[in-house]
């Protein structure tokens, strides 16, 4: 028997990019262990962080009551109180910020948030009105792409393309255009200006100074700038740069518990706006009733001490930040020994690299399946620059590849990369 589904079930069940890309995550897990995994966002296994939550769950094991509670309790639609709490005010003594338990609400998982957010901010309205979300900076992430229950949900601005260090350093970085910025709040019904910092899938950290200018963009709009630092400040804190933290009245910040090892947990943080996160509560209670409470009571005594915020300078940034260099060394070896004309994003924070390749002769989802079936995986370009309103060859042209897998793989991967690319030019 076959069932009908409806329009927002079609919608939500149709083919995507995250779905694609999870499906083969899991796939090869499970099916293909010797799959040479670059494709994905999973952290990797840093040893002293493993240590860290091995031994926090010991220590709930030992307490017994806090355990207990752990599992076998609901915690409010907002999220467990004593943790909010202690969130607020590690935010309060040390950025400053005007935040506190009402501006706080939990979520399972980052995913879940940005549903939530995008959803609540954008779509149709009474009166055949339809409100977007404004990407100042395409390529952005891939699992944003589907999540509007209505579609063409995202407009994006095509960044400008710089060379710090001149085109012979093969370091490029995107840069917002403003002035492409200020065209769609003028031409668009835009509900809320959203980005990723550090970027996924780019590795680039917006400066302090962009971030500033989009918020001060937002607030003259009406409208929330939305910060997604899943990988950013003030936690994880992978961040290879300068960058400070920012908040402001009208801007909604998430973080996240996933990159601090605790993927497992499914647990990420609104701040926002009270009535912002008094909704997300309300949809939390209606999509799930509740929220995991395991990650929330590992990370516990570290807010309260204010540990979490070192854990990204003392253990994340050392060792990512050298998976980044190796990787950087490996693809300047078989790239440019293959002949390709390549170049990279520079490396500002998260687990990615950006990958540029030019005049490849055959588009990165091509490649994608070439790739698959010599057992490595990447995630092509073509699924980050959703919402952008034009053809632009180099979207078929840059993939990205995850460096937080042990070096063998990355270095073997990169090395096959390299071999099938150099296959694709000779051919066409």
């Amino acid at each position: 028997m076959e069932f009908e589904f409806s329009l927002t079930g079609r919608k939500l069940t149709g083919r995507s990019g995250i779905l694609e890309l999870m499906d083969d995550l899991g796939r090869a897990m499970t099916e293909k262990p010797d799959m040479l995994m670059l494709g994905g966002g999973n952290p990797a296994a840093v040893p002293a962080i493993q240590a860290l939550w091995r031994g926090r769950m010991q220590e709930l094991v030992n307490e017994g009551r806090s355990f207990d509670r752990m599992l076998g309790n609901y915690d409010p639609p907002q999220g467990n109180p004593r943790f909010i709490r202690s969130l607020a005010e590690l935010l309060q003594r040390t950025f400053g910020w005007d935040v506190h338990t009402e501006n706080i609400a939990i979520t399972n998982g980052g995913q879940s948030a940005f549903f939530f957010l995008f959803n609540l901010l954008a779509g149709r309205f009474e009166g055949q009105r339809t409100r977007k979300i404004l990407l100042p900076l395409t390529p952005e992430y891939i699992g944003y792409a589907d999540q509007g229950i209505d579609e063409a949900m995202f407009v994006a601005c095509r960044p400008e393309i710089t060379w710090p260090n001149g085109p012979e350093s093969r370091i490029f970085k995107y840069r917002i255009d403003f002035a492409a910025v200020e065209a769609a709040l003028a031409n668009q019904d835009i509900a809320a200006i959203a980005v990723s910092r550090p970027t996924n899938p780019t590795g680039n950290v917006l400066t302090d100074e962009e971030i500033q200018q989009l918020a001060a963009l937002a607030a003259g709009h009406g409208i929330p700038l939305i910060i997604d630092n899943a990988y950013g400040a003030p936690f994880p804190g992978v961040i290879f740069t300068e960058a400070k933290p920012f908040w402001a009245p009208n801007v909604i910040m998430t973080l996240s518990l996933s990159k601090l090892g605790l993927p497992g947990t499914r647990t990420a943080v609104v701040i926002g706006p009270e009535q912002i996160a008094s909704a997300v509560a309300a949809m939390t209670a209606i999509a799930g009733l509740a929220n995991g409470t395991i990650g929330q009571q590992l990370v516990l005594p570290l807010v309260e001490s204010g540990e979490i915020l070192e854990l990204g300078p003392r253990h994340l940034v050392p060792f990512y930040a050298e998976k980044s260099r190796l990787a950087q060394g490996w693809i300047h070896e078989f790239f440019t020994a293959a002949n390709l004309d390549w170049a990279l994003h520079a490396s500002e924070g998260a687990f990615f690299h950006w990958l540029w390749l030019r005049n490849l002769g055959i588009s990165t989802k091509e490649l994608y399946a070439r790739l698959k079936a010599r057992n490595v995986l990447i995630v092509p370009g073509e699924y980050f620059f959703f919402g952008l309103d034009e053809d632009w060859s180099h979207q078929r042209e840059c993939l990205r590849l995850n460096f937080s897998q042990p070096a063998e793989v990355v270095r073997e991967g990169l090395r096959v990369i390299a071999d099938e690319a150099a296959k694709a030019r000779l051919c066409r």
